[in-house]
């Protein structure tokens, strides 16, 4: 950029620095949120409730479900063949 739209465009830096935490802080939580170990360790806590007895086996179907989704997402980021879109 030219100095005098660097000069315009001033007022806006704070917005621009804002944006870019924000993005930062979305590739963290969705790095976290996709990890493969986190996956796993929500699903054994998923297990022991189920075993005992803080919630039905339709729940554990239906959140395990879920995770199991995460964990496919979670792979197939992992050996570069997601595309990014939902399925």
């Amino acid at each position: 950029m030219g100095l005098i739209s660097e000069v315009l465009l001033l007022p806006f830096a704070p917005v621009r620095g804002s944006g870019w935490v924000i993005r930062q802080v979305v590739q963290e939580a969705e790095r976290i949120y996709y990890d493969p170990a986190t996956v796993r360790a929500e699903l054994s806590r998923l297990e022991e409730q189920l075993e005992d007895g803080s919630i039905t086996e339709e729940e554990f179907d239906r959140m395990e479900d879920e995770l199991l989704d995460r964990l496919d997402t979670a792979m197939r980021r992992s050996t570069g063949t997601d595309d990014g879109t939902a399925r």
